[in-house]
Parts: structure tokens; C-alpha cells; sequence
């Protein structure tokens, strides 16, 4: 005879929201919840909170926004962090607010399909245990609730471009995702794709271990100083759109760029038509800020290249005809949501796993179902997310859950 506990594993039902995620985003809607008196579940495929932090992150990485703008609700930095937190430090920090909030997410639990029954009003989300104990690994569990919180974030899988000729290359090949450090690429060839914040910083990580980076540099990029006259630029940038339109503080950012950077074009990077808020507001791209990445350019430390046209063992061809020996591609090609691969049946998302609306009004949907994460407003976006999502549940909860 079947056990009750067989039962309870193939199938619980969830007195509240079950949260997909237990990232910044995720934890944040949790926290939010307890201070509504909402119960809820977090289910998490890695081992740990925060797993892009924790296993896809460089060891130099810090925060590049200041701390008061990275912390989420209801818990600030401690007060003797710096400004810019490390990569640890912030770990540390989530790792205190699951504590302190009592979160408890449920690990290695791999969300396989969610799906709206529109008979029961409930969703119907199915999850694999990805533990490899003999007792636990691959077992199902079916969990039933009214609300489904999408927590996976922006971030959820790592895209590497299928160049032609890779498969040949022969050298080592990987995502910035698999990079710590510059350690093991000592006085190698190293050709780094992409320009973004990753791209720029791994780059800087290679010359301090004495490597040899190349940078591909595709498409036109807004570089900002992280600071001008101490000041965050970010902070900066803020205070001024208080009082003037966003052309004009665009305006204001690219002449202080100018005089703290010089002409980067000279560099190799060409600045894109849009200035850098509007092009974050409108089309999501985060500006790189400098942390000494352009001053290795200008010392030749670090070469700029354009695309690239295919590779060859050992060496890569560059659309201007260019060819380039090197010992090692890493693609800091960036990462995409993963959404469409388990949520059914929805139109709230698009095919890339963003919510069709754009912020603020991207994160409700029908029928019970919240996005948070996907503001591409970093972490100052997600908690906005998050109050939204816990008080719009708590409405509703407080009077239905018993």
C-alpha cells in the first residue's frame, strides 16, 4: 500500500504564492510576503540562494552601483560595508536576509512546467528534485497554488554565439560565467567577446596576471566613470533627473564623460546615437563604467578588434580581414531569461522571456501571475517589484488564507 508521504511528495498544495527563484528578486518577494502575514514557498534549482552570484560570478566583481541603491526592502548594508560592496559581501548579505526573514527556500528543486488550470483556478507547477542522493534525485513533485511569483530573473542562462569555425579552434573556449580569475591564463592570448561591464572588467582581470587580451568590440557602447569628483555618476545622474529632462542630464553625463575620459572613440569605442539613460530607459542597455579598463586600452594592454569573420585552429579572422593567434576565447556574450522553456500556455511574456509590458507595468499579469526581475533596472528595480507583488497578494491573501 502507497504511504501518505508518497502522497505529500507527488503532490502539495501551497497556501500562497509559490516564488520560481531564490535570486535578489525572489528573496526580496519573500521578505515582503512575511511582512504581509503571507505564507509561501521559494523553489530553487541550485544549491544555494543567489547561484548566479555564487557560481557564475569573477572574484574581483563588486557591486558598480552604490550600496543604497543595491540593498533590498526592509534590511539596508550594514553600515560598515563600502560603498561598492565585493562579491562576497553582498553574498553575505543575502545570505543574512534569507536568515533574518526566515525565506527557506526549497533547493534542487528544478521547476520543469507551470501551467494555469482554468478549471480549478489554480496553477499547476511541476518540479524535479536535482539532488544526486539515491533517495531524493529525480523525484517529482506537482505543487498547486492560486499565485505564481516568476523570480528566475534576467539572467537565468548564459548565451554563447555559435561562431563558425569554433568547433576547430582547438583552444580553450569558454563564458565569462566559468571565469574567476585571470590566474590560469598567465602570459596566454586571450580573445575576449563582447564590451559590456563583464567584458570590460575581465579584460582589466587579465593584465593584472599578465595575459594578453584582445577585445571584440561589435557594437557601439556608452563608458561612463564610475565616479566624478568622488561622487557615484549613477547618484549623480539620479539627483539631476529631479530637475531636468532626460536629454539634458544625457547631455551632462556624455561632457563629464568626455572630461574624465577623453574621446573614446579614439579607442576603438564608438558611443551609441542615444544617450545613455534614455538608451537604458528605452532599450534596456546598462552603460560599462570604468574601473580601469580604458586606461590598459591606452596603454595598448589591452587591444580592441572588431567582429569576427570565423576561426581557424589557433587563430581567429576579424571582419576587417585581420588575423589574430590566440590561446583562449571567452565569451562575455551575456545572458537570457528561461522563461519560455517552462512557463505554458501564457501571454503575459514574450518569446524572449521578458514581460511584454516594459516597467513599471511589467509585473502583473492574469490569472495570479507576478513578475520580478526583469525591470532591467537592476536590483532598485526588483525591489520596487517586490513591494508591488507582496501588497497586491496581501490584498487578496489576508482575507482568503486561513
Amino acid at each position: 500500500m502507497l504511504s501518505e508521504d508518497f502522497f505529500m511528495r507527488r503532490c502539495v498544495w501551497v497556501n500562497g504564492p509559490i516564488i520560481v527563484g531564490a535570486g535578489p528578486s525572489g528573496l526580496a518577494v519573500g521578505a515582503c510576503l512575511k511582512e504581509q502575514g503571507v505564507p509561501f514557498v521559494i523553489l530553487e534549482r541550485a544549491d544555494c540562494i543567489a547561484s548566479l552570484w555564487q557560481k557564475r560570478t569573477y572574484d574581483r566583481l563588486k557591486l558598480h552601483l552604490p550600496k543604497q541603491f543595491c540593498q533590498l526592502p526592509r534590511l539596508p548594508f550594514p553600515a560598515d560595508f563600502p560603498e561598492y560592496p565585493s562579491k562576497n559581501q553582498f553574498i553575505d548579505y543575502l545570505e543574512n536576509y534569507a536568515t533574518t526573514f526566515e525565506l527557506n527556500p526549497r533547493f534542487n528543486q528544478c521547476v520543469q512546467s507551470a501551467k494555469y488550470d482554468e478549471t480549478s483556478g489554480l496553477w499547476r507547477v511541476r518540479s524535479v528534485s536535482t539532488t544526486t542522493t539515491a533517495a531524493g534525485g529525480g523525484a517529482e513533485v506537482e505543487y498547486i497554488c492560486r499565485w505564481l511569483v516568476v523570480a528566475t530573473g534576467e539572467n537565468a542562462e548564459s548565451v554563447t554565439p555559435d561562431v563558425e569555425g569554433i568547433r576547430e579552434f582547438g583552444g580553450h573556449v569558454s563564458h565569462v560565467s566559468e571565469y574567476r580569475s585571470g590566474d590560469s591564463f598567465r602570459g596566454k592570448k586571450v580573445l575576449v567577446v563582447g564590451c559590456g561591464n563583464s567584458g570590460m572588467e575581465v579584460c582589466l582581470d587579465l593584465c593584472h596576471y599578465n595575459a594578453y587580451p584582445s577585445m571584440v568590440v561589435r557594437d557601439s557602447v556608452h563608458v561612463l566613470p564610475r565616479e566624478v569628483l568622488g561622487k557615484s555618476t549613477f547618484e549623480l545622474a539620479v539627483f539631476l533627473m529631479k530637475w531636468l529632462p532626460l536629454w539634458l542630464v544625457d547631455k551632462l553625463m556624455l561632457l563629464l564623460a568626455w572630461v574624465v575620459l577623453g574621446n573614446i572613440k579614439k579607442l576603438g569605442l564608438k558611443r551609441p546615437s542615444i544617450g545613455p539613460l534614455e538608451l537604458k530607459n528605452t532599450q534596456g542597455k546598462t552603460p560599462v563604467l570604468d574601473l580601469g579598463a580604458l586606461a590598459k586600452i591606452r596603454s595598448g594592454e589591452v587591444k580592441v578588434v572588431p567582429g569576427i569573420q570565423r576561426f581557424f585552429p589557433g587563430r581567429v579572422e576579424l571582419v576587417d580581414g585581420q588575423v589574430l593567434a590566440v590561446d583562449s576565447v571567452i565569451f562575455a556574450t551575456g545572458y537570457r531569461s528561461n522563461v519560455p522553456s517552462w512557463l505554458q500556455d501564457t501571454e503575459f511574456f514574450c518569446k524572449n522571456g521578458f514581460p511584454k509590458q516594459p516597467f513599471p507595468q511589467g509585473w502583473k499579469g492574469k490569472s495570479g501571475l507576478y513578475a520580478v526581475g526583469f525591470t532591467k533596472r537592476g536590483l532598485s528595480g526588483a525591489s520596487l517589484d517586490a513591494k508591488r507583488i507582496a501588497g497586491d497578494i496581501g490584498k487578496i491573501g489576508n482575507s482568503t488564507i486561513a
